[in-house]
């Protein structure tokens, strides 16, 4: 899967941000860390905007910020020859950000998401306005020689799935535990969480520990 795979696969703007913030919810109950897991939620990034964020903790990273204008995304993958770092100069793979709104250009200068030379830190860059009808991505061409050159299908493959079943086999392989399937689809379905929701993913997690922080991720509800 390329950038272009997924940009065939994501679902509408509210669709994709519910799906966001119910990974997020998910990995804070599962993990029980305050700032989340491998997947986070930010409600309150910036003025008007919402992040949808991954850390794998091994240099592999992602953003998808929501703002009025409509959503801009950025993954990096470290091992993909399209890395800025890939060359005797920090710059940005030809073509990720071609044909970008002018709407989503201070994303791509964000400095959370840069260099310190100011190049955007991404192999895979999609975007979608407000307005759009669907989700699009820059003219690039890949390197020859992987199947997954941008990293996109590695980065994106849970959130691309969009199901309980493909959040609940990630989390048990990274959390090395097992996980109901009916406690995922709750909190999937982004439904009021219980301590009985909670006990069934991480036994021994006050509720009242938890309810805060899903409700900063944007959790409806709590």
């Amino acid at each position: 899967m390329t950038i272009y795979d997924l940009t065939r696969a994501l679902p509408d703007i509210e669709t994709l941000r519910d799906r966001c913030r119910a990974m997020a919810a998910l990995e804070l109950v599962i993990s029980g860390n305050e700032d989340g897991g491998y997947f986070s939620y930010d409600s309150a990034w910036g003025p008007g905007e919402e992040a949808a964020l991954m850390d794998n903790g091994s240099g592999d990273d992602y953003a998808i910020v929501f703002t009025a204008d409509g959503v801009f995304g950025c993954g990096f993958d470290h091992e993909s020859r399209m890395s800025p770092w890939g060359g005797d100069e920090t710059e940005l793979w030809p073509g990720l950000v071609d044909g970008i709104p002018e709407a989503f250009r201070p994303l791509v200068a964000e400095p959370a998401f840069c260099t310190e030379e100011g190049v955007l830190n991404a192999t895979a860059v999609f975007w979608r306005e407000s307005g759009d009808t669907a989700w699009r991505a820059g003219r690039v061409e890949f390197p020859e020689g992987s199947c997954d050159p941008d990293g996109a299908d590695y980065l994106f493959e849970v959130l691309a799935a969009g199901t309980p079943e493909a959040y609940r086999d990630f989390a048990e392989d990274y959390y090395e535990t097992t996980l109901p399937l009916e406690a995922v689809r709750h909190v999937w379905s982004l439904r009021p969480v219980t301590q009985d929701i909670v006990d069934a993913l991480n036994p021994g997690l006050p509720l009242e520990a938890v309810a805060p922080r899903l409700a900063r991720a944007g959790y409806p509800g709590v």
